[in-house]
């Protein structure tokens, strides 16, 4: 039994079925469809059936399908024309294009065919009368796709040359072939101007700017412009991503990242997709597949990753490197079949080309998150490089080992501590071809971005990164001194830090075994200060006080060292520091405090004294390092911000004029956050760069994001705008990359994609915004980043969605978002967000659902005591039910003229009455409109709107444009009333508005087409 009746109903089944995904389920039900047609008796009905069935077919995976129905139409079409009507007569003769390129899909339909077929459609359009614009098109995709470029370009010449008609494909489309070509003869600017237009959103059609913004991805990387790519890979993936049909443009983006440092968002992109393995329907697009799948395999296997599990055809599982030999052999065996239907080698030649492609760009962030079953983490440089200039292959004896840890520590380089560690494990003979060594803060010296100033001989200072790569030979090459040994030691102290403490006893003893017992007791103080980091602070001062005054002694005996004294003074100064910071969890002691303050300032005054009266005008890094501490501990426990910035600025100066630039990152970051809280955001972005600049390769990837985050927040308050707001950004971009670099992706890397999120929906880039936006959802959670970082991603998504026109699933985050501002003591957003809830459920034409979200959110504007939101409220109601039912709209609009009476009634001022006033007006003028166009125009409809325009004219200059706006629905309703003179003078009003209005840009003159359009009918 047929589920379709009648033509009417078989339409509106097809109509419906048009809207549904791309994909088996879609096509599945035309089939169904055809049949019962075919059930009807009306050959009008099979012709629609067949011109449905082919059109899903040609926009599914199941291309292959679609040359049965096109072979019956075109038999219905020789033997009964007068069956189509005009629209199916276009259509057939529109479809021949889709069979025409479509055969070059499949390379089982031989090239003679597709000739043929070629003269067929150019035969059939010439006595239809239409242009060869269309035919020269799909000669030139024939000539192309063989490889035969001569004759492309002929026909790509007729192309351009004959006239447009009704057939020849739509601006977007012709433009992105005309682009491709271009691309082909190496023309990458010229093809992306080609696509200007499409780029730019003046043309569009069902598949674009879908494929131009995936084919524009490679040019524009290898012209250099990375945001524009990195902005179309966003913005064009969200548009591929459903679309079933659109397998060769998904390539071009799992191609993009496969080629930027991205190779984790392409394996995350590969599993979305797993059909794309294994769909025949269409083999060409297949083939694009599998060639990118094996460019991005042969990456993973090149970054050592080749035993990694990767998302593959079904079945079974797959590591890289056998899925790429696999998608190799699939990928050549389908470009061979075509190049055997072809005559060439064209095509196999093209996808050894693009399997054989080196990356474009190392690192491009994309600011979106990727699943942690995806991620392939790239191998760490080999420690040292960065530092050393050294090589991977470099493999360096204990000496040179030794000599380049000596080297490093002299300078106060940030990698000294990975390279002792090299030494060590040299010295055990445990050094592999690329040691690793030890990673992060180098705890022993402060706080802040930067993990603080080094200690001893060393002074390893930031995050150490770098270290020394190579092999050892044998430990019996060099024998390691006491010396040796303590440095070995102290070294893994400080990147142990609180856990180092008996690492520092260690090698205090081997420093006086070395006979140097200064630096035994600078040893032993900076253990005492590695203590007080993990927050044990009871009887520090007196454990730092015994080697203090021991090595004054000392020195004063002439038995250690300028270098070793001032370590030890630093040390106390440091301790005396953290008892002025106080220990965590501990009650305050304000005076113990005080005095840890004071003691803190005389100890920092007493290393300037040390070192400008035993050193004077030194550049000893090592020296100069330390009164730059000191002045930045007065700084920091100065009276004010005012006064921290002249003393952290001189420690900046200092530290970067004795070459220790990785040293200034802490107190540039606190000159950043001084400027801020004085307002001078312009200066704290000053500072925050330069931390960043000389932080450099030094900076933990957890630094980088924190700077990257600061920068961009100062910058969204400087004065220059847009600039600003687009450079912050570009930080908040940085930082979501340092965060995931770090292992933080899920917790401060969330909160960098939120702010991006945020930074680009400002920019009005809604689908950059809504892919950064929805990846960063799944990490966002209020136990983590507070409800009101979740409320506000989802709000801007929402608002996102409903730019880009999806309202469904705008609502559904526009709930969300409701129901968790929902729980908070100040409403305002809650209602607000429930009213665009309501608004997005209408314009998803939802109207029931729409209707209670009104409803929420007028009673919560009423509890607000909003008449504004309230009354806006009722009145959007009103419209919804006078679909159905005018009698509800009615009363709805009547409750909401009751709600601006009694406002404008309880009103005690001017500034309470104006917002009732308005809204009453504004209620008036929608009554008005909502019964002329419910109820046909009457007399209380004009008089709703004769009130209305009264009631604007009353407000004055803040209500001009909504005047003329009553002005003119007014003379509309009169003018169908059959009062032309009226309508004629209404007109006028708003003309001798516009004619006054001073500001010929302002909203007012926008109306003055309008009033011109109502006097000429009027006139008529």
């Amino acid at each position: 039994m047929s589920s379709v009746t009648g033509l009417d109903e078989l339409r509106r089944a097809i109509a419906e079925n048009g809207e549904r995904p791309e994909g088996p389920a879609r096509n599945a039900r035309a089939e169904q469809l055809l049949a019962d047609a075919e059930s009807l008796g009306v050959p009008l009905a099979v012709i629609e059936a067949l011109g449905h069935q082919l059109t899903v077919y040609n926009y599914s995976s199941e291309k292959d399908k679609a040359f049965v129905p096109f072979a019956r139409l075109l038999r219905m079409w020789d033997e009964r024309p007068e069956d189509f009507d005009a629209y199916e007569t276009h259509s057939l003769f529109w479809r021949f294009k889709w069979m025409s390129t479509g055969m070059l899909g499949q390379p089982h339909i031989p090239l003679d065919a597709m000739e043929n077929w070629l003269e067929e459609m150019e035969r059939r359009y010439r006595l239809a009368g239409h242009s060869e614009r269309a035919v020269r098109s799909c000669e030139f995709h024939v000539a192309s796709h063989v490889g035969d470029l001569e004759r492309a370009e002929r026909a790509y010449r007729a192309w351009m040359a004959a006239d447009r008609d009704r057939m020849a494909d739509c601006y977007a489309c012709e433009l992105q072939g005309q682009g491709w070509w271009q691309v082909t003869g190496g023309h990458d600017a010229e093809a992306l101007e080609v696509w200007g237009p499409v780029l730019e959103g003046r043309f569009t059609c069902a598949h674009e700017p879908h494929n131009v913004l995936a084919s524009s991805l490679l040019p524009l990387l290898r012209l250099g412009r990375l945001d524009e790519a990195k902005a179309n890979h966003l913005r064009g993936f969200r548009l591929v991503r459903a679309t079933e049909s659109m397998r060769s443009s998904y390539a071009e983006h799992v191609e993009f990242c496969a080629l930027t440092g991205n190779e984790a968002r392409a394996l995350e992109l590969l599993a979305q997709r797993p059909a794309y393995f294994t769909d025949d329907g269409h083999p060409s697009s297949k083939k694009d597949y599998l060639a990118v799948t094996a460019l991005l395999m042969d990456r993973l296997v090149a970054l050592g990753m080749g035993a990694r599990q990767v998302p593959g055809p079904a079945g079974r599982d797959w590591t890289a490197a056998e899925l790429a030999a696999h998608a190799r052999e699939e990928a050549l065996s389908l470009a061979e079949a075509f190049d055997r239907r072809n005559g060439t080698s064209y095509v196999s030649d093209r996808v050894r080309e693009r399997m054989a492609r080196e990356p474009l760009v190392e690192r491009l962030p994309l600011g979106v998150r990727v699943s942690v079953a995806t991620v392939a983490p790239r191998p760490a440089a080999p420690a040292g490089a960065a530092a050393s200039g050294s090589s991977p292959q470099e493999r360096l004896g204990l000496a040179e080992l030794l000599a380049e840890a000596r080297r490093r520590s002299e300078a106060l380089m940030p990698s000294a501590v990975e390279a002792w560690e090299a030494v060590e494990r040299a010295a055990a003979g445990t050094v592999g071809a690329a040691g690793t060594g030890v990673t992060g803060t180098a705890g022993v010296a402060g706080a802040g971005v930067t993990g603080a100033a080094g200690a001893g001989a060393a002074g390893a200072g930031v995050s150490a990164t770098a270290g020394v790569t190579g092999a050892a030979g044998s430990a019996d090459d060099v024998v390691l001194t006491a010396r040796d040994r303590a440095e070995i030691a102290e070294h893994r102290a400080m990147a142990l830090g609180p856990d180092g403490l008996d690492l520092f006893a260690t090698a205090a003893t081997l420093y006086a075994e070395a006979g140097d017992l200064g630096e035994a007791l600078a040893a032993r103080a900076r253990g005492v200060y590695a203590r007080t980091l993990s927050g044990k602070l009871d009887g520090v001062l007196e454990d730092v006080t015994a080697p203090y005054r021991q090595c004054l002694a000392l020195f004063a005996a002439g038995d250690t060292g300028v270098r070793q004294t001032a370590s030890v003074l630093m040390a106390r100064a440091r301790v005396l520091l953290r008892l002025a910071q106080g220990a965590d969890g501990q009650e305050p002691d304000p005076a113990a405090e005080a005095e840890a303050v004071e003691g803190t300032r005389e100890a920092a005054r007493e290393v300037l004294a040390f070192v400008a009266e035993h050193a004077p005008g030194t550049e000893d890094p090592h020296l100069v390092s330390r009164t730059a501490e000191a002045h930045a501990m007065l700084g920091d426990l100065a009276g004010s911000a005012e006064e921290a910035v002249p003393e952290l600025t001189v420690a900046v100066r200092q530290f970067l004029d004795a070459g220790l630039p990785w040293y200034t990152v802490e107190y540039e970051s606190r000159l950043a956050a001084i400027a801020h809280h004085l307002d001078d955001p312009e200066t704290a972005a000053l500072h925050l760069r330069a931390a960043l600049e000389h932080g450099g390769d030094a900076l933990p990837p957890a630094g980088h994001a924190h700077l990257h985050l600061q920068l961009g927040e100062v910058l969204t308050e400087c004065a220059d705008g847009g600039a600003a707001v687009a450079e912050a950004a570009d930080h908040a971009l940085e930082a979501a990359h340092w965060a995931d670099e770090s292992g933080q992706g899920a917790t401060l890397g969330a909160y960098a994609r939120h702010r991006l999120g945020g930074l680009l929906h400002r920019q009005r880039r809604w689908a950059e915004a809504a892919e950064v936006m929805e990846s960063t959802l799944p990490d966002l959670s209020p136990e983590t980043h507070g409800d009101g970082v979740v409320v506000q991603t989802l709000w801007w998504l929402g608002d996102c969605l409903a730019a880009l026109g999806d309202h469904r699933d705008a609502a559904e985050r526009r709930l969300q978002a409701a129901e968790l501002a929902a729980h908070w003591p100040e409403q305002q957003d809650h209602a607000t967000l429930a009213h665009l809830a309501a608004e997005s459920l209408s314009r998803a034409e939802l109207p029931s659902e729409a209707d209670a979200a009104y409803a929420r959110a007028g009673e919560l504007w009423r509890e607000l005591g909003d008449l504004p939101g309230q009354v806006r409220a009722l009145r959007a109601r009103a419209w919804l039910a006078a679909e159905d039912d005018v009698p509800a709209a009615r009363a709805l609009m009547e409750q909401a003229l009751g709600a601006c009476r009694e406002a404008a009634a309880a009103a005690e001022e001017d500034a309470e009455l104006l917002p009732a006033a308005a809204e009453l007006a504004g209620t008036h003028h929608q009554f008005g409109g909502l019964l002329a166009d419910h109820e046909g125009p009457s007399e209380e409809a004009h008089e709703h709107l004769a009130e209305a325009a009264t009631g604007f004219a009353a407000l004055g200059e803040v209500a001009r444009a909504a005047h003329a706006d009553a002005l003119l629905t007014l003379g509309r309703l009169e003018s169908a009333l059959g009062r032309p003179a009226d309508a004629a003078a209404r007109a006028r009003e708003v003309l001798a508005a516009c004619d006054a209005d001073p500001d010929p840009s302002g909203p007012l003159h926008s109306r003055r087409s309008d009033a011109e359009a109502l006097l000429q009918e009027t006139a008529s």
